[in-house]
């Protein structure tokens, strides 16, 4: 019995022990008090509110504490977002459209099924400032994004071209250096997303690092060997592809290749269609053929005319036969064709 009793004590505490919890604070002064957790499954989401993202929904209390856990999340790491969205239910269908939320506050962390996270106030009661997890990847995404505000301080000490210029090139390896020291190639990816990004004036040196550097393909080899499974690193794999076919054309490398390749798909895919309409008439044709045999040969007449549209009066007067005559034919086609009017039965020899 005490055998039975361990074992199922060492049951439940599994199971409670592969559960996640999620909490933190809101200004308890704010009149909306929803909080969103979300996971992010496409990396060129993390910023912004997306509906299709929502997995859970609660309320903070009077005191500002909220609190997400269960068991549903995945056993290895993904980027998830909570959010404290002020926005009312009717306001939320306008204001989030294209993700775009200005009334929210939110942050990004990585973390898995079994994972402790707290998102304690900070200094003058600001929310998700700092992060207490067992998941030493969780703050990863705090600490870019408080390199990112140092950078942007460091674009405003002059406001000049030159300055400008030179402070892409610097925070530009700068960032990327800092992403690959993390360790962690799902912030690494946070970071790709921010210079890759065509709006931005730090795409041009992405542009010219793609075709020299080859950290793309090592942040390439990081994300196979930690997360093959997840859908960031096929979307990864498919962007750095799609990158590099365009820089390829760009220099002209890949016209001649391309239009030989749409020239031999259209050429091809021309030859399918005309077998196939050809197999296609060939069965058809067969097909009549093998419906008419069924037939006597007075009631293959009269089908003929049948097809014509002709009335049984006209059907008649054209094979010297009576109405009452050219009706037992039609039934008997019918029965034999199994149809129940002329155009079932025109149906069937339609070409």
């Amino acid at each position: 019995m005490r055998i039975k009793i361990l074992f199922v004590f060492l049951v439940i505490s599994s199971v409670c022990k592969a559960q996640y919890s999620f909490s933190g604070y809101t200004n308890p002064e704010e009149g909306n008090r929803a909080v969103y957790l979300s996971i992010v499954e496409d990396y060129r989401k993390m910023t912004g509110v997306y509906s299709e993202q929502i997995i859970a929904k609660t309320s903070a209390d009077a005191t500002g504490y909220f609190e997400f856990k269960g068991n549903m999340l995945d056993t290895e790491n993904r980027i998830y977002r909570i959010h404290i969205d002020r926005c009312s239910d009717i306001q939320q269908d306008v204001n989030h459209f294209n993700g775009y939320c200005a009334d929210s506050e939110a942050l990004l962390f990585i973390a898995k099924n079994t994972d402790t996270l707290k998102l304690p106030f900070s200094f003058g009661n600001q929310v998700f400032c700092r992060v207490e997890s067992n998941n030493p990847k969780a703050n990863a995404f705090v600490k870019i994004d408080s390199l990112k505000n140092d950078m942007r301080f460091a674009y405003g000490e002059f406001r000049s071209e030159a300055n400008r210029k030179l402070n892409n090139k610097k925070w530009f390896k700068t960032l990327q250096y800092f992403g690959e020291a993390l360790d962690e190639p799902l912030a690494e990816l946070y970071i790709y997303t921010y210079l890759s990004d065509r709006s931005s004036d730090l795409h041009s040196y992405y542009v010219e690092d793609l075709k020299k550097n080859d950290y793309y393909n090592n942040l390439k080899t990081r994300l196979e060997g930690s997360y093959p499974n997840a859908p960031y690193t096929k979307q990864y794999a498919n962007e750095l592809n799609a990158d590099r076919y365009m820089l390829a054309a760009s220099n002209g490398e890949t016209a001649s290749n391309w239009n030989i390749l749409l020239y031999s798909i259209l050429g091809f895919s021309v030859l399918l269609n005309l077998v196939f309409l050809y197999q296609f008439w060939m069965r058809n044709t067969s097909k009549i053929e093998d419906l008419k045999a069924k037939l006597s040969k007075q009631e293959q007449v009269v089908l003929e005319h049948l097809l014509e549209d002709k009335t049984n009066k006209d059907i008649a007067e054209a094979l010297f036969l009576s109405v009452s005559t050219v009706k037992s034919h039609t039934n008997n086609i019918y029965k034999k064709l199994n149809v129940q009017s002329r155009d079932d039965a025109k149906s069937l020899f339609i070409k």
